[in-house]
């Protein structure tokens, strides 16, 4: 049984004695200092053990290893600050057992169990030893931190515990190590254990003997270059061309130096400075290197435009700019607000969705001119790579930075309005990544402050940017891209707007550009408003602005062409500036018809309606579709058959008029592909009437999406529907009731002109279009 002893406790921090070990410590904590001098009192000997937290000035019980060593004092001196430096010996492994504070004393005591090392003497142990001995040769010979003296003196040990105990201490181990070899007390254990350290410490020095000889190797090589380098110096000082480069690195340190940059660039640009002035001057490496280090002097890193955010005259410029959008324009002034207030936080993304020549981009300019700040436009229509965002990387011939890193480099500061341009429209090539999904870190306030472009290779914080997207519908816009904006909808303009949009902004920018004063030309009363109606059936008024630029390219000839005055456009001679009418007559004014019934539908360059048409044939009851339909659309006209079946006694059918009848539905334009559930009422309606041989009125426009009950479900888009429907002249629109609160979102002017017939079920549709 093993014997238990009571010592005094001296914690080490950062230390382990082994047995057998003769060893300086000092010691400063008063209760370790008067434990030594109990210590001294007695049999002079002590129990060392080490502390788990080497921070704690005064460790518990908890805080101490359980196996400690239990030592002798062969030595104490006192030294002037007060500490004592003491020498002791290892004597035995002991396991702590017991711990309580002397009272009165200021110092901990413990009972140790001691334990004595035994094993056994069999082959297992000697191949262990030998092991261990070779292990520690091969440690001994590449380390060279101790001397082939200590080495035989350690292997001609018999007492293979103290053998493995002096191995373990000539090692430079961390702590934990160390502890783990002596808390483990099974000597066959603790050389194994030995073992597996001393294998894992070769590799280390093998791996530095290796590392120190490829830097030994480079060492040599950089001296060779250097050498090298100052005999080319001396080779170009002498063909006179050192000093081009010289006066051209020169100029960058000083651009460098006057300019301001994050140290991180600092570092980058002179680096590929001394990196140029290594190269030879006629090599293509140095052209390279120059357009980087001219790319990253350039940028913007820390210069920005002062916010001169004013509300009142942001709304004056918007209203001088635009004529109606007045929900848009609330909108942007609200945007406007919160960013007067929250300074330095990142803005919202906003999204313009609307369809052609409503004024987006114009917007967007808008709002850099109401705060202020430069302006930046990137059309994103057609990209397929993702390069195109990112940048490319520089080991790509002709590699360059992506339109965003670029775009901030041509504003020349890091907050400008940047627009991003038809991002609908953005291309996916399998080859070369999704732009939209790089766009993501762009349009991402959590990430964009340190967006990374693969030329630059250093982030740039794009947090400070003002975005502003356009985009003529949302459909094609990724789900998580449309996640990380606010989406504003511009719909179409109205003929009123129209013609204010004319008079104020068009006429004056086209007899601009083409050369005329003020009064060279003038619009006749009713002109405008004739362009309008007879001219153009468009959402926005890019087609307008067109007709009105060929009218002043006319008048600009004939004025060339020696006619003196003023000239006047007036109704008359209309046809002699810009040809005759496209629009001679609205799709209302035509007379009704059985089987054609009129539908309206939303597209991403605005509203149109949809003429359907429908005929019986005799046949063997099929249902044939034309004019491109989309697979939804087809469903819903066989949802409106089903629907038709089944009230055909209500409707005065013959019960087996399917069976003998093929209907044929057509809906024109058939080179243009058509999809959705909002044509299944317009359907229906055309298959009724020709069924029942009752006229459709011309001047009705309907959607909905029908059942297999005839309920009429709601759409979407109604805006953009009753808009187009207003331009081609129709008096009544039928819309399913679930979309009434839609209606307010229509200007007052078209509402005011036209009739709204809400409707649960297709009966209330067939009471309002059929005439009886």
């Amino acid at each position: 049984m093993a014997e238990k002893v009571t010592l005094p406790l001296v914690p080490l921090r950062g230390i382990v004695v082994f047995p057998n070990m003769i060893m300086h410590l000092d010691v400063g904590r008063p209760a370790s200092v008067n434990a030594l001098d109990a210590a001294m009192v007695t049999n002079r000997r002590i129990f060392l053990v080490a502390q788990i937290d080497l921070d704690n000035d005064s460790p518990t019980e908890h805080d101490l290893y359980e196996v400690g060593t239990i030592s002798e004092i062969r030595q104490i001196i006192k030294l002037p600050d007060g500490n004592v430096r003491v020498l002791v010996e290892g004597v035995n492994r002991g396991v702590m057992r017991a711990y309580r504070e002397c009272e009165g004393e200021d110092y901990v005591e413990v009972d140790v169990e001691e334990h004595e090392d035994t094993w056994e003497d069999n082959m297992e142990t000697e191949a262990l030893v030998r092991g261990v001995v070779h292990q520690f040769e091969e440690w001994v010979k590449l380390s060279k931190r101790i001397p082939s003296e200590t080495f035989v003196a350690v292997t001609i040990l018999e007492d293979i515990g103290r053998l493995a105990d002096l191995i373990a201490g000539h090692l430079n181990l961390k702590l934990d190590a160390k502890q783990e070899i002596l808390s483990c007390l099974d000597v066959s254990q603790r050389l194994e254990k030995l073992y597996v350290i001393l294998a894992r410490e070769l590799e280390v020095l093998q791996m530095e003997s290796q590392i120190s000889k490829r830097v030994r190797n480079q060492i040599e090589k950089i001296q060779k270059d250097h050498y090298l380098r100052e005999q080319l110096k001396a080779i170009h000082k002498e063909l006179g061309e050192g000093e081009d480069i010289t006066e051209e690195v020169t100029g960058y340190r000083q651009k460098l130096e006057d300019g301001n940059y994050p140290e991180e660039v600092k570092t980058i640009i002179e680096k590929e400075l001394k990196r140029l002035e290594r190269i030879p001057s006629m090599a293509s490496e140095g052209n390279v290197v120059r357009t980087y280090i001219e790319t990253l002097l350039d940028l913007p890193w820390r210069v920005s435009t002062e916010d001169a955010v004013d509300i009142t005259e942001a709304a004056k410029v918007l209203d001088a700019d635009h004529y109606g959008l007045e929900k848009v324009k609330e909108r942007i002034l609200d945007f406007l607000a919160v960013k007067v207030l929250t300074k330095d936080k990142p803005a919202p993304i906003l999204c313009l969705v609307g369809p052609p020549g409503v004024g987006k981009t114009s917007l967007a300019s808008s709002v850099a001119k109401a705060t202020g700040r430069k302006f930046i436009r990137a059309s994103l229509g057609g990209i397929r790579d993702e390069a195109e965002i990112r940048g490319h990387r520089r080991t790509y011939v002709g590699a360059m930075p992506g339109r965003i890193i670029q775009g901030i480099k041509k504003a020349g500061t890091n907050n400008p309005v940047f627009l991003l341009d038809e991002v609908d429209k953005i291309g996916k090539d399998g080859w070369s990544g999704d732009p939209s999904a790089a766009l993501l870190e762009v349009l991402d306030p959590a990430q964009n402050n340190s967006f990374d472009d693969h030329y630059i290779d250093t982030p740039f914080d794009l947090s400070r940017v003002l975005w502003i997207v356009t985009a003529n519908t949302l459909n094609t816009i990724p789900k998580p891209l449309r996640d990380r904006m606010e989406i504003i909808n511009l719909s179409s303009y109205t003929e009123n707007e129209k013609f204010e949009i004319a008079r104020r902004y068009l006429v004056k920018r086209q007899k601009e550009e083409n050369g005329l004063k003020k009064g060279d030309v003038v619009f006749a009363k009713g002109v405008l408003q004739e362009i309008i109606a007879e001219y153009t059936r468009e959402s926005g008024v890019r087609e307008l602005e067109r007709i009105i630029g060929r009218a002043c390219r006319k008048a600009a000839r004939k004025i060339v062409e020696g006619y003196e005055g003023v000239l006047y456009i007036t109704k008359k001679n209309l046809r002699d500036f810009i040809g005759r009418p496209k629009f001679l007559q609205t799709r209302a004014e035509k007379q009704p018809q059985v089987g054609v019934s009129t539908g309206m539908a939303w597209t991403e360059v605005g509203g149109d309606i949809l003429p359907t048409e429908a005929i019986v044939l005799k046949g063997n009851g099929k249902l044939l579709l034309t004019g491109k339909l989309g697979e939804v659309m087809q469903e819903s006209a066989q949802a409106g058959l089903t629907y038709i079946r089944s009230r055909s006694d209500i409707m005065k059918l013959d019960d087996d008029f399917y069976e003998k009848n093929d209907i044929h539905v057509h809906v024109p334009e058939g080179a243009v592909p058509k999809d959705g559930p909002s044509a299944g009422i317009t359907m229906a309606t055309a298959m009724i009437s020709a069924l029942t041989k009752r006229k459709v009125r011309s001047d009705v426009a309907m959607t909905g999406e029908i059942t297999l009950r005839g309920n009429v479900l709601p759409i979407g888009g109604l805006k953009e529907k009753v808009l187009a429907a207003y331009r081609e002249g129709m008096h009544t629109i039928i819309l399913p009731k679930e979309n009434t609160p839609d209606i307010e979102d229509i200007p007052e002017s078209v509402r005011e002109k036209l009739e709204f017939v809400p409707v649960e079920h297709m009966d209330e549709v067939l009471k309002t279009a059929l005439i009886r």
